[in-house]
């Protein structure tokens, strides 16, 4: 294995690329440096606490220790995942319980298959890369679902007139509100290998491992993706369409 490090020099030179951004969001008045600025500094504070927790974790190696850090993923990410809901009905024990079971089936089928070890070096980076994607899925879901209610409003009430149950409804809404979400994995898988060379991949060859075996890895994340993904805003969706509604079955945002 190849000893990869990064020293101090170079992350301070790597710090001018920042630079050069917030020197382009002034130069183009586009108003970023401030955000940029903060997701730096967030970046870095949120990374070494990570670092020191996962090292610990990953010492002790205990099993509760270890579901306890993964909850903390999944709960992280579905406040992310509530707060890009725009519906004024929304809750979060719906986003919870979306990525809850996104990223617990995925995780126990690769277990349960030995694609991954239960050890926390192994469970802890994957869960926080299935929670991550599903989260993105399901924000993109909620932000479509709640456009197309409003651009599409008149013909479903029109549909409930007619005596369409909700879900007839909005139906068309529901379907495409879910693919929307899960269109951006589909089209990183269409390109992987052609256009980027994927994390984990490119991890595991920076790392010395031989490139055809870190292929095998890849394939496995995108399957891995693209079963969270689609069961985030599956779940996430079918929970999300009927705060549209109220007890009545009326229309109501």
């Amino acid at each position: 294995m190849t000893n990869v490090s990064v020293s101090n020099l170079s992350l301070a030179l790597a710090f001018g690329l920042v630079l050069l951004a917030m020197g382009i969001s002034a130069k183009e008045k586009l108003g970023l440096g401030k955000d940029v600025a903060i997701a730096v500094v967030r970046t870095v504070v949120q990374l070494v606490l990570v670092g020191f927790v996962l090292k610990y974790i990953f010492q002790v190696n205990n099993i509760f220790l270890t579901f306890a850090m993964v909850m903390v993923i999944i709960f992280n990410a579905s406040r992310q995942a509530h707060s890009r809901n725009p519906n004024k009905t929304k809750y979060l024990w719906q986003s919870w319980v979306a990525l809850l079971l996104s990223t617990i089936i995925t995780l126990g089928i690769l277990i349960a298959s030995g694609a991954i070890k239960a050890v926390p070096s192994q469970i802890v980076p994957i869960s926080g890369m299935i929670a991550s994607n599903s989260m993105v899925a399901i924000g993109l879901s909620y932000r479509a679902m709640h456009s197309l209610f409003t651009d599409q409003r008149q013909q479903v009430l029109e549909k409930l007139a007619l005596g369409s149950p909700v879900k007839m409804a909005s139906l068309s809404i529901l379907r495409q509100a879910i693919k929307t979400g899960v269109q951006p994995t589909i089209d990183s898988a269409r390109t992987v290998g052609l256009v980027s060379l994927p994390g984990m991949m490119s991890g595991l060859i920076f790392a010395g491992v031989d490139p055809v075996y870190a292929i095998k890895y890849q394939i496995m994340v995108m399957f891995m993706l693209l079963a969270a993904t689609s069961l985030g805003s599956v779940i996430a969706s079918y929970f999300a369409y009927k705060t549209y509604f109220n007890e009545q079955m009326q229309l109501d945002f």
